[in-house]
């Protein structure tokens, strides 16, 4: 019997989960064996797992799991050198040269695990078959233009924390914008307009009343350099760093002629070698919003790397509905998307020292 065990996330700020208690229930309808962790910050309440059928188990128990168990969470694990026996579903970031990632996957090496990265779930067609990126775009444009406001009063992004809707966080923001007294709305470019990112990065803006540039790949195939980028007031990289992606913002931008003020690097990857913007080298937090990368004139860069927990409980209905029948797969892990994010793993795992 497959056993599918629901991790509670033990990264701060973060309030999502990948699947609802009615994906459980159609899981445990079908013949899974589901055991969800308790959590002190899961959006949705562990009575609710209860009622649907899941076994409950103490929060961050994960490790004693038995070892068949399929271990699924989304954000990282404790950074505490452990081997680990257990395969996992999450998000590893660990596949782009990022140091984090590297040491994972020796921890994978030296325990015999297995990582099943969600970003690299993809049909036959090499499409990802459940991503966050509408929420991480949406989330994502609103703490730029809270960015952009605080600037225009003489300060810098304020804490963000979670809003309980999409409607409570366009209400804030459009009072931010307004009390942005004598300025007028900015313009912003987004690159990767076509795809979920980009087009929730384009949707919360249009919903602002900013005007909106939106490039994709037939405008960024010549290689660069892209001085249309700088021109306008807020950019907004919605394309995630690989091989043969080209730099958006030179390292040279920051003290060179632009009307740019605020930088969105919504795909989030500043210690990839492949990163597009290359004015900064940190992710930044929900406490720090915007890194000051040069003071005058202001340039500010947004780089908060889980924005979809800011409004966790639409994103993890989307989330965990895009990956529920993918999920209810799990007794074929060699076959389909299973198969195919297990030999990216094989392909990237180090080979053991021992």
């Amino acid at each position: 019997m497959t056993h599918l065990w629901v991790r509670a996330e033990q990264r701060p700020n973060e309030d999502r989960v990948g699947i609802t208690p009615e994906g459980v229930a159609a899981l445990i309808a079908q013949g899974m064996r589901v055991t969800v962790e308790d959590s002190r910050t899961r959006i949705i309440g562990i009575d609710a797992y209860r009622a649907a059928g899941a076994e409950i188990a103490v929060e961050a128990s994960w490790p004693e799991a038995p070892r068949d168990a399929l271990i699924f969470g989304l954000k990282e694990l404790p950074e505490d050198g452990t081997p680990l026996v257990h395969r996992h579903i999450m998000f590893g970031h660990a596949y782009k040269g990022q140091a984090a990632g590297q040491r994972l996957l020796k921890r994978f090496a030296e325990g015999g695990g297995a990582l099943y990265d969600l970003e690299y779930l993809v049909d036959d067609d090499g499409r990802r078959v459940a991503a966050f990126g509408y929420w991480a775009g949406y989330a994502g444009a609103a703490v730029s233009l809270f960015a952009w406001a605080a600037q225009q009063a003489g300060g810098i992004c304020a804490p963000v924390s979670t809003w309980p809707n999409s409607a409570e966080m366009e209400g804030d923001l459009a009072s931010a914008l307004e009390g942005a007294a004598g300025a007028d709305r900015p313009r912003a470019m987004v690159i990767g307009a076509l795809g979920r990112v980009g087009t929730g990065a384009s949707d919360l803006c249009e919903k602002m009343d900013v005007r909106v540039t939106q490039w994709d790949m037939a405008e960024t195939a010549h290689g660069g350099p892209f001085p249309e980028v700088l021109a306008h007031e807020l950019f907004l990289n919605c394309i995630l760093a690989r091989p043969g992606t080209p730099v958006f913002v030179p390292a040279s931008a920051p003290t060179g002629p632009r009307a740019l003020r605020v930088i969105g690097d919504i795909a989030c990857d500043p210690d990839s070698d492949f990163s597009p913007v290359k004015v900064y080298d940190r992710a930044t937090s929900w406490e720090a919003p915007v890194l000051r990368v040069h003071e005058t004139p202001p340039l500010d860069v947004m780089a908060i790397d889980n924005l979809p927990s800011l409004l966790p409980l639409e994103s993890s209905r989307d989330f965990a509905g895009q990956l529920l029948p993918w999920l209810a797969r799990l007794d074929a892990l060699d076959a389909g998307v299973w198969g195919r994010a297990h030999q990216t793993f094989l392909d990237h795992k180090p080979e053991t020292t021992t």
